[in-house]
C-alpha cells in the first residue's frame, strides 16, 4: 500500500505547515477545532484509521484498544511519553507503538531550569504583585529569595533531559547529585558533568532543590509521596516537569501548607486541566505552569518529521526508528 493512501487520524491540531505536509503524504483526517477527542471519537478513529497519531491528552487503555479495527497497524504518538497508551495491549493486537523521543530534550530542560531559578527567587510571586499593583516600593527585607550558587541540586532520572538540566545547572554553580536506579552514568560521564550518584534518601535529605525527570510508569507513579517529602529539608523546593502523577499531589499540598518543604514548581499535573477548586491552585508557595515545557516553534515540526518517518518505515515493513521505549526520555 502506498504511504500516500494511508488513512491517518490526528487527534489534536498541529501547526499549519505540519498539517499541510500530512495532507500531502497521507489521507489525513485532522482536528480543525483542536477539541480533545471523546472516548467514542477515539474508538471510531481506531476502527477506521490505518495509523492513529495521538497525544498525551488521549487515554488509550485496554478497553479502547480491544475495540480497535484490524486495519490499525500503528499508533504514532506525537510526543516522548507513552503513559497514556496501554502499550502491552497494543502489541498483543499487532499494533506498533512509536514515539518521538529526544525532540523536546532541550526545551524541557530549559523550563526545568527556569523553574529552578524562579521558585527560590520568587520571580512569579513578584511578577503577580507587580501586575496587581501591590508593589509599594523597595525595602531591604521584602520579597527575599534564596541564592542558587552553592546550593545542591538533586536530579531524579538521568536520561537525556536530566543530563541537559545538569549541564545548565553547573553554569549557576549548583552542586550536583543524582539518583537513577536503572540508568546510572559511567564514571567518565559523572566526571564530565561534575555530578555524583547517591541513594534516593540521601538525595532527598541533602538537596536544596529536587527536580524529577522520569517517565510515568507503575513504579514511578506517586514515587514522591508523604514519606519522601518529609525526608526533604524544610528549606528545600521540588520541581516537576516530567508527569504529574510522579508526585502525590495531595501529599504535596499538605507539605507546602505545613511548610514541610519551602516551595514547589510544576509544569505538569496529574489531571489536566485541573479542577478550578483543586487545592494546589490556591497555594502561594507553589508555581504551576500549564504543561508548556515541550512545545516550541522548534520542537513541534521536528516531532512531526519523526512521526512521519516512523509511519513510512513501519508501513514499508522496516523497523521504526523511534519505538515506545521509556529510557529514551
Amino acid at each position: 500500500m502506498s504511504a500516500k493512501k494511508l488513512k491517518v487520524v490526528v487527534t489534536r491540531k498541529l501547526p499549519a505547515p505540519v498539517e499541510l505536509r500530512l495532507k500531502e503524504l497521507f489521507d489525513a483526517r485532522l482536528n480543525n477545532d483542536d477539541h480533545p477527542f471523546t472516548q467514542e471519537e477515539l474508538v471510531e478513529a481506531m476502527q477506521t484509521a490505518d495509523v492513529l497519531v495521538p497525544t498525551v491528552t488521549d487515554k488509550l487503555d485496554g478497553r479502547i484498544m480491544a475495540r480497535a479495527g484490524d486495519q490499525l497497524r500503528l499508533i504514532a504518538q506525537f510526543g516522548a511519553g507513552v503513559d497514556n497508551i496501554d502499550v502491552q495491549s497494543a502489541v498483543q493486537r499487532g499494533i506498533t507503538v512509536t514515539n518521538t523521543p529526544g525532540v523536546l530534550t532541550d526545551d524541557t530542560a530549559d523550563v526545568a531550569m527556569a523553574l529552578i531559578l524562579s521558585v527560590p527567587r520568587r520571580l512569579f510571586e513578584g511578577a503577580q504583585i507587580m501586575n496587581t499593583g501591590g508593589f509599594d516600593g523597595w525595602t531591604p527585607t521584602w520579597m527575599m529569595g534564596r541564592r542558587l550558587a552553592g546550593k545542591r541540586l538533586g536530579i531524579i532520572g538521568m536520561g537525556n533531559i536530566g543530563r541537559q538540566v545538569a549541564r545548565r545547572a553547573a553554569a549557576f554553580d549548583l552542586e550536583l547529585q543524582y539518583y537513577d536506579k536503572y540508568h546510572p552514568l559511567t564514571p567518565v560521564e559523572e566526571e564530565t558533568l561534575g555530578i555524583q550518584a547517591v541513594s534516593m534518601d540521601t538525595l532527598l535529605q541533602t538537596s536544596d532543590i529536587v527536580t524529577t525527570h522520569v517517565p510515568l510508569t507503575r513504579e514511578t507513579y506517586g514515587m514522591i509521596g508523604k514519606r519522601e517529602l518529609e525526608t526533604m529539608k524544610p528549606t528545600s523546593v521540588i520541581i516537576n516537569t516530567s508527569r504529574g502523577g510522579v508526585i502525590d499531589e495531595t501529599a504535596l499540598a499538605e507539605a507546602l501548607i505545613s511548610k514541610t518543604i519551602a516551595a514547589a514548581g510544576l509544569d505538569v499535573m496529574e489531571h489536566e486541566p485541573p479542577d478550578p477548586n483543586d487545592p494546589l491552585l490556591q497555594i502561594e508557595n507553589l508555581i504551576i505552569t500549564p504543561h508548556t515545557a515541550g512545545p516550541t516553534l522548534e520542537s513541534i515540526p521536528k516531532r512531526a518529521v519523526n512521526a512521519f518517518e516512523n509511519i513510512q518505515r513501519v508501513w514499508d515493513g522496516q523497523p521504526a526508528m523511534w519505538t515506545a521505549e521509556y529510557e529514551n526520555l
